[in-house]
């Protein structure tokens, strides 16, 4: 029995999303290439590779892990980029993205040979959370004015928009992409290319597949443009769990169960948006609250049900773990960090990176 916690990323459930990704890359027309920002665990990239065309990045480390892991097209983004990872950023990437006028103007010289993007900001998004939001009053996050892009539209080749956060909903994302076409809709005609970004949940049980490509395949053909999607979430939903253990149990007005993880280190994006885990099934005559191990006061998985009481040495597995996980797992009071398996396509768990008292010792100084 391999020794938790871990994470277990399963390639059939990975492969159901791949698949559907498959479809709309036929159906639409639409390129798909990874957003790394949310999964880069490259031990599944040679599965990957086979169903998307590339990867997005938010950073240097992100382009180059995407050239020399995933291949294909390589797109890179960054909110700033700094003066001494340009030359850097270039030689990976095959389209970079600036994120504003101003640093289109500054690294204008050093990209002529790429394809060039710039990121807008349409002030509509679906996000439920102001963290998140990249519509908030007073975003960094991309341009504006349609006048002032206008102005520089001789030296870009292309767009990107990401104002989509989870969103399972197909009609607000066409009523958003309508106000994009109002407000953006003479811009995008005069380029090559369009990434509509991440957050549309398209691989979600129940999405209209057909009429989001047929959606996707209309707006490509009026307007001229290669439809680009990033995907990260819906690449992944569902593909891999966090497997740990029960250490201890106490009573303190609930029955409380302590494991040896940590929503603080190992499951950060919940904790930050104040979102319980999910355990399945969640049933049963037993109630405890899911601790971590780590000496912050609220590091809480959530309240569970289970057919029994837990004892030590009891497994629990935290569903949907593969996104904004690996990507944000940290070493905060030093503890153990999850080793990462795969549990491959005929069944079998295999082991493919697991993490020592050396790799704690090199992330300090």
């Amino acid at each position: 029995m391999i020794q938790t916690p871990y994470y277990l990323i399963d390639k059939s459930a990975l492969l159901r999303n791949l698949r559907v990704i498959d479809t709309v890359r036929a159906q639409s027309g639409a390129k798909v290439l990874l957003a790394l920002k949310c999964f880069a665990t490259w031990s599944v990239f040679d599965l990957m590779r086979q169903h998307m065309d590339g990867t997005t990045s938010s950073s240097l480390n992100e382009v180059r892990l995407g050239r020399e892991k995933f291949g294909g097209e390589t797109h890179a983004y960054s909110v700033a980029y700094a003066g001494h990872e340009i030359a850097e950023t270039v030689a990976h990437a095959d389209k970079i993205i600036f994120n504003s006028i101003g640093q289109l103007d500054r690294f204008g010289a050093e990209t002529a040979g790429l394809g060039r993007g710039l990121r807008l900001n349409p002030g509509v998004s679906s996000s439920s959370f102001d963290l998140a939001d990249p519509a908030r009053p007073h975003s960094r996050l991309g341009e504006w004015d349609a006048a002032r892009v206008e102005a520089v539209i001789d030296r870009i080749d292309g767009f990107m928009i990401h104002n989509n956060c989870e969103n399972g909903d197909f009609a607000l994302f066409e009523r958003m992409l309508d106000e994009i076409e109002a407000k953006f809709g003479a811009l995008i005609a005069k380029v090559d290319w369009l990434s509509l970004g991440g957050g549309i949940h398209f691989t979600g049980a129940g999405y209209p597949v057909a009429a989001f490509c047929a959606r996707l395949k209309d707006f490509s053909q009026r307007y001229g443009v290669q439809i680009y999607l990033e995907p990260g979430e819906a690449a992944i939903t569902g593909a891999a769990s966090l497997e740990v253990s029960v250490l201890d149990t106490l009573f303190n007005g609930k029955d409380i169960a302590v494991v040896d993880s940590s929503i603080e280190a190992h499951l950060l994006d919940l904790l930050i948006y104040r979102q319980p885990a999910k355990v399945a099934p969640d049933r049963g005559a037993h109630s405890y609250l899911v601790c971590g191990k780590s000496c912050l006061a609220g590091d809480v998985f959530g309240e569970f049900r289970f057919e029994r009481p837990l004892a030590v040495g009891d497994r629990i597995s935290f569903q949907d773990a593969a996104g904004y996980t690996m990507v944000k797992k940290n070493w905060f009071n030093g503890l153990a960090m999850p080793a990462i398996v795969l549990r491959e396509l005929d069944g079998r768990l295999t082991p493919v990176r697991r993490f020592t008292y050396d790799d704690y010792l090199a992330s300090l100084s």
